[in-house]
């Protein structure tokens, strides 16, 4: 007879094995469907947090103030966040309570609660980034009307929209996307600059020796990022390049809308694994910056596939797990090991983007039995994290569901790109294969790369 925590286990393994692969936190790549290999529902949150919310991104703007207008529920996170940032002076909200949902007066709320704290603050602020959440959507709030009064009674602030609506991020633009286009809305029309060029929508600057970077700087351009931006009037001269970059895929619409509205040109050249894509994008970039020259790309390839060796030689046949937080195209990256005899046993997501269908198949077809597990299944919360053998791991929430103290502890990209982020990151699993890591001290801290005080 079983009994206790035996019993539950015999329990959940029947239920399971009724269940069809979807409904459970963990497939076979043969049986994950595209674009989304787990049913919605409940879901989980690991304390894996490195990922970037939008109050960090909203701090990437040179003297912006943030306010967010929503419950006391919802502003507990987002206080948090600017308090462990060390960045609570840029931080103020506005509560919603229970009667305000009913007493028809939450456009007077908003208007008096943000006018109230600007008379407050010691000297205004370059931009007011406001933060409006799920229930103005439910309650048919007239957004329109409370920035028109507030652009009215404060002429010479500049107020730019933003929301924290979870209800969108499944369907239509996410928060994140909308807030990495609303970042450069304050940008001015301005003359154009023909040797100046924006890289938009990153957390991260991109790296110096990247190929994008120094075909640009040997040509005598200079490449403007917020990410680098100190002051204000820095960030404004944004509005003087001609072209702009996004290498991050949630900025892709940011950057197409900021092109549109300024007259400039636009690029999508994302971080990608595939040495034809990348020769590609070179040769569309070196196309729309005269003067630019196109790199020797084989020897760039050469580099890369003597790094990928050496990485493999050093790791050998240790069990790789990959996360979605860690770079975006990580079905890319996962391609790219397994074709170099990397052992990738294992990647964590809950979804794949578009541009990665070509590498979806690729798996189905040649990597059948490769693990897929979700992130945010709520079984997630008691899935097995402690191997027995070597672990490496490439992503935060990758380290804490494999339970293992080697990761290459990196999210969002961390600014690499081209072959050069090939190469990069080669060492970094070389890193992180000879080097442990305090996993549970490390990922619970919001925004890797921000201040942290906690």
């Amino acid at each position: 007879m079983l009994h206790g925590k035996a019993k539950d286990e015999a329990w959940n393994n029947q239920v399971k094995e009724k269940l069809s692969p979807a409904l459970q936190e963990e497939v076979s790549f043969k049986d994950a469907a595209w674009p989304s290999p787990f049913v919605p529902g409940l879901e989980y949150n690991s304390p894996a947090h490195g990922p970037w919310n939008i109050v960090h991104m909203g701090m990437l703007l040179p003297g912006a103030h943030q306010i967010y207008v929503c419950g006391a529920n919802c502003n507990r996170g987002v206080i948090l966040t600017a308090a462990e940032m060390n960045a609570g002076d840029r931080f103020s909200f506005v509560e919603i309570k229970e009667e305000d949902l009913f007493n028809g007066q939450m456009e007077e709320l908003v208007i008096e609660g943000v006018s109230d704290i600007l008379h407050k603050l010691p000297e205004k602020p370059s931009v007011v980034l406001l933060f409006t959440v799920c229930v103005h959507h439910f309650m048919g709030c007239d957004l329109t009307y409370i920035y028109d009064t507030l652009r009215e009674r404060f002429p010479e602030q500049c107020f730019v929209d933003c929301y924290m609506d979870p209800i969108m991020q499944k369907e239509g633009l996410t928060p994140d996307q909308k807030l990495r286009a609303g970042l450069y809305k304050p940008l001015p029309m301005r003359e154009k600059n023909l040797k100046q060029i924006n890289i938009i929508g990153n957390d991260f600057p991109t790296r110096e020796e990247t190929e994008l970077k120094r075909i640009a700087k040997e040509a005598g351009y200079t490449v403007k990022d917020i990410t680098e931006c100190k002051t204000y009037d820095e960030y404004l001269s944004m509005a003087e390049s001609y072209l702009n970059i996004a290498c991050y895929p949630p900025a892709k619409y940011g950057a197409e809308q900021l092109s549109k509205r300024l007259g400039m040109k636009f690029l999508y050249l994302s971080f990608s694994f595939d040495y034809n894509e990348i020769d590609a994008q070179l040769k569309s970039l070196v196309k729309e910056m005269p003067g630019c020259e196109m790199p020797d790309t084989s020897l760039l390839q050469k580099k890369c596939e003597r790094m990928l060796k050496e990485t493999k030689k050093l790791v050998g046949n240790t069990p790789i797990t990959i996360d979605a937080t860690a770079v975006p195209r990580f079905l890319g990256l996962t391609k790219l090991l397994i074709t170099h005899g990397f052992s990738v046993v294992k990647v964590f997501a809950d979804g794949f983007l578009a541009e990665e269908k070509a590498d979806y198949l690729w798996l189905k077809k040649n990597a059948p039995h490769l693990k897929i597990g979700a992130t945010i299944h709520p079984n997630m919360r008691v899935y097995p994290r402690n191997s027995q053998e070597k672990v490496l791991a490439i992503g935060q929430k990758a380290a804490y569901f494999s339970g293992t103290e080697h990761f290459v502890n990196m999210v969002e990209g961390g600014g690499l790109h081209g072959y050069d982020g090939i190469c990069e990151l080669c060492l970094k699993i070389q890193e992180a294969y000879q080097t442990k890591k305090d996993t549970r001290d490390l990922i619970v801290r919001k925004g890797l790369g921000c201040e942290s005080c906690v």
